[in-house]
């Protein structure tokens, strides 16, 4: 009877007052335990009332996914044209480079923003990421993660067990999911309660985390979690929007610690390690925030693996997030020299292997 009187008292609170503006209550599943992994009738009701996180995406960036042809050229080098069959007039050296197309009207060639015209055949177009953060409507008590995993298996029956179709959920990749219990196995990792005696381990999924606001900072800023590979943007202790990241892969690790952006540009090119095996050569890279050196977030329309390191050390967001990032940073107050001072803390909640 119980847990009846519980989803009754959470179905005239959404009635009354809307989805966007819970306030959770203690949570019923905090009985789950290693020793006790199986909920109870309470902890199953709480899994029926709120089977997903009850958050807002922010507003898909259409403008710039759809302004923006990119293509992928090379990885060999590949020769560039002053006009289509004509004259030599470069070379887009070996590595990882992409090239924004300006004009594709022309049979079997492609022009570059660089004036300059290369193969179609020499180039492979690539597809954006239309993967969005969201709005947060609570102070991140009750946890909630993105699913990361992109192996398409069933969630597990207990805590350390095998995946199993008797769970009937197989959890998609971006899909949000709230955490109900979380319990330990006897390597290590955790494991997460994500529905109805559907676990999962943590490897397959990134927490959104609270952390404290560093000593100095304050103002609109943003927290970037190394280990979960997510970001946290705060309003002096008040967590506004959350979101998947791509940090610096190993050798090329993002440094922690606290900065302050430095530059903004709404688009920019970008290009390292010229000559060397791992160069890269990026045109028309969208809505950039340096902060550390030549370290940025920006928007990364060549992957869609948010949620994983892949980066030469920037912070890589989805185009729709780093448009959000950057235009939310800079409606920010300005300070009493009429500067807009935006504070980027990147730390690691966890040990993760460099």
């Amino acid at each position: 009877m119980k847990h009846w009187l519980l989803l009754l008292s959470l179905a005239l609170f959404l009635l009354t007052f809307g989805f966007t503006s819970i306030v959770y209550a203690n949570n019923p599943c905090e009985t789950v335990t290693t020793e006790n992994p199986i909920p109870d009738a309470d902890c199953l009701a709480w899994i029926a009332t709120f089977p997903a996180p009850l958050l807002e995406e922010i507003p898909l960036d259409r403008v710039t996914l759809n302004a923006y042809d990119f293509w992928r050229v090379g990885p060999q080098a590949v020769n560039l044209y002053d006009t289509p069959n004509g004259s030599g007039a470069g070379q887009i050296a070996e590595g990882f480079n992409f090239v924004r197309a300006v004009d594709t009207s022309v049979e079997g060639w492609i022009q570059a923003a660089s004036g300059l015209w290369l193969l179609r055949s020499e180039a492979q177009m690539a597809q954006a990421s239309h993967f969005r953060g969201v709005l947060l409507s609570d102070t991140l008590e009750h946890p909630f993660a993105w699913v990361v995993d992109t192996t398409g298996i069933y969630t597990s029956e207990y805590p350390g067990g095998p995946s199993s179709a008797a769970t009937g959920r197989i959890p998609h990749r971006y899909e949000l999911v709230n955490i109900f219990a979380e319990v330990p196995d006897n390597e290590g990792w955790l494991w997460y309660l994500i529905g109805p005696n559907q676990w999962v381990n943590q490897r397959f999924v990134a927490v959104v985390k609270p952390v404290e606001r560093p000593e100095g900072v304050e103002g609109r800023w943003a927290a970037v979690d190394l280990y979960e590979q997510t970001l946290v943007a705060y309003e002096d202790d008040t967590p506004v929007f959350a979101t998947l990241v791509a940090t610096g892969l190993p050798g090329w690790d993002t440094n922690e610690g606290i900065f302050t952006v430095w530059a903004r540009l709404a688009v920019g090119n970008q290009s390292g390690a010229t000559g060397a095996p791992d160069s890269y050569a990026l045109e028309s890279v969208p809505w950039i925030m340096y902060f550390d050196g030549d370290i940025s977030f920006h928007g990364a329309y060549w992957h869609d693996l948010f949620g994983y390191r892949r980066s030469h050390g920037c912070v890589n967001l989805s185009i729709s997030d780093a448009r959000y990032l950057f235009e939310w940073t800079g409606a920010a107050t300005p300070d009493e020299n009429g500067d807009i001072v935006t504070y980027v803390y990147v730390y690691s909640s966890d040990i993760y292997i460099n």
